[in-house]
């Protein structure tokens, strides 16, 4: 069996007005290489930004890959580390059973980050943001970064309120 590649990824989102213009932050950090992402959406969430970031950390891996995530997010890192998005995923993204209409908020990211994970073996750790952590840092400049420039695209999902989502994609 081979062994799996050691991966670090810090991870930010960010948002100007929330909603409001997001930008998303990533370190990738292996065998002393180092990669940073960032991109943004014109309209979309923190939340939504703070997701991405992880989501788009993971799809830059080749290989499948031992990785760590490192975010000052806690509900990414509590709804990763404690099972709560798998549990969503199992019922449907529904918030309650009196109310199966209404659906959690970014079911679409949650099952994307979900079959990501799938993919690699990966352990979640939150940081405190704006601490001095300078891996998380870096995240948040590139992260607030992304948000400030000019023509950004649609977040299609947020601003159709989550008409275009199709949560078997991933499944």
């Amino acid at each position: 069996m081979t062994e799996r590649q050691a991966v670090t990824i810090y991870t930010d989102g960010a948002c100007l007005g929330n909603p409001g213009r997001g930008g998303y932050g990533v370190v990738l950090l292996s065998h002393g290489r180092r990669k940073e992402l960032s991109g943004g959406y014109r309209l979309t969430t923190n939340n939504r930004m703070e997701l991405l970031a992880v989501i788009v950390g993971l799809r830059a891996l080749k290989d499948k890959c031992t990785v760590t995530v490192y975010t000052d997010s806690q509900y990414v890192a509590n709804a990763m580390s404690k099972g709560w998005a798998r549990r969503w995923r199992a019922g449907g993204w529904v918030m309650d059973r009196k109310t199966p209409w209404l659906k959690r908020p970014n079911a679409d990211l949650w099952e994307e980050l979900l079959h990501l994970c799938a993919a690699h073996e990966v352990t979640f750790r939150w940081v405190k943001g704006h601490a001095g952590n300078e891996e998380n840092e870096r995240c948040d400049a590139l992260a607030v970064g992304a948000a400030r420039q000019g023509d950004l695209p649609a977040d299609v999902v947020y601003e159709d309120g989550g008409a275009r989502l199709i949560p078997t994609l991933f499944t």
